[in-house]
């Protein structure tokens, strides 16, 4: 049987090595040996010797997730084997993470990461309900944490001389170093008129970079377990 389905880009080839990697620019693929982490039904095939549990948030995060619609559900996949993650063909990156390293990411951007990093849904600082009541996933800890984003995203530079504005809907993520409050870009008069429809953004301060995604955020389509 012949096909450019069969090229070489296209083919699965055994790991040599455990961890995680690019399979293509939609997918992401993780060579078990012990434990990982990933998002609940983002697992779309596997070979090996591999089981899949749900991982509980504790009583914090998941009162968070109930009443925000933010947070992570996870899955933990341990044994030995390789297994393939995606969600919804977004385009996927690998963030390599360092001791000190911290990184604050939206829930709904991440696909899968180390058992060597540690997760934790926090209240973005500043933010309050008027924002959203804005929860995201912060990261800590080394290893490989690997994110999606529907689109290409932009990395912008964020300076004590150069703050960014971004609309809270497509932010994927920042440094976690960066001090967040809210930007008001609309006056009262202009809201009650209709306004452009972009009155309050996330404002970040200090030395760092923001990731945000050229599309606004989609409700969360209900994840079968």
């Amino acid at each position: 049987m012949k096909s450019d389905l069969f090229s070489s880009e296209n083919m699965a080839q055994q790991a040599t090595a455990p961890g995680m990697t690019l399979q293509n620019a939609k997918s992401i693929k993780y060579a078990v040996n012990g434990e990982m982490h990933a998002r609940q039904g983002a697992m779309i095939a596997f070979r090996g010797d591999l089981q899949f549990e749900r991982k509980g948030q504790g009583i914090g995060g998941l009162l968070k997730r109930a009443v925000t619609g933010e947070g992570l559900a996870l899955m933990a996949v341990r044994g030995q084997g390789e297994a393939w993650f995606a969600h919804e063909a977004a385009n996927c990156f690998i963030v390599d993470m360092e001791h000190g390293d911290v990184l604050t990411i939206n829930g709904r951007n991440v696909l899968c990461f180390d058992s060597t990093i540690s997760y934790e849904i926090k209240t973005v600082k500043g933010a309050g309900m008027t924002g959203g009541g804005l929860f995201n996933s912060v990261f800590t800890g080394y290893g490989k944490l690997g994110l999606m984003c529907e689109g290409h995203p932009i990395v912008i530079p964020v300076t004590p001389q150069q703050p960014v504005c971004v609309d809270t809907d497509a932010v994927v993520g920042w440094s976690a170093n960066l001090t967040t409050s809210l930007h008001r870009s609309q006056s009262f008069g202009s809201m009650i008129r209709g306004g452009s429809g972009e009155a309050v953004q996330l404002r970040l301060d200090g030395e760092g970079f923001v990731i945000v995604r050229p599309s606004e955020a989609k409700p969360e389509k209900a994840t079968a377990n």
